[in-house]
């Protein structure tokens, strides 16, 4: 992870219904290269699932920290060329061309 670290986002002070659309306003405003901390109270693998979902392959995820009581992640906006590696570029970009 070599991504300059942009913002530190704290969540614990969130109403939980409004911390999934704050974290990934924060996540689309960085620039491919930079990166925000997230500080949370639970461990926010479903965050990371519903990321892979609206943002396939175009971020890093890694533990800082894991619980009991505290978990701090970094997650780093992936420069395009390494997001589309990761993503499993496809010849015609959306399958368009089945045969």
């Amino acid at each position: 992870m070599t991504a300059t670290v942009t913002s530190t986002l704290d969540v614990r002070q969130i109403a939980p219904r409004e911390r999934h659309s704050t974290i990934f306003a924060c996540f689309d405003s960085l620039q491919p290269g930079q990166a925000m901390r997230l500080v949370n109270d639970h461990d926010p693998r479903p965050l990371r699932y519903q990321l892979d979902e609206r943002s396939p392959g175009q971020f890093e995820w890694a533990y800082l920290e894991a619980g009991p009581e505290l978990w701090r992640v970094q997650i780093d906006k992936l420069e395009a060329s390494a997001a589309k590696k990761a993503g499993g570029d496809s010849c015609c970009s959306g399958g368009a061309c089945a045969g």
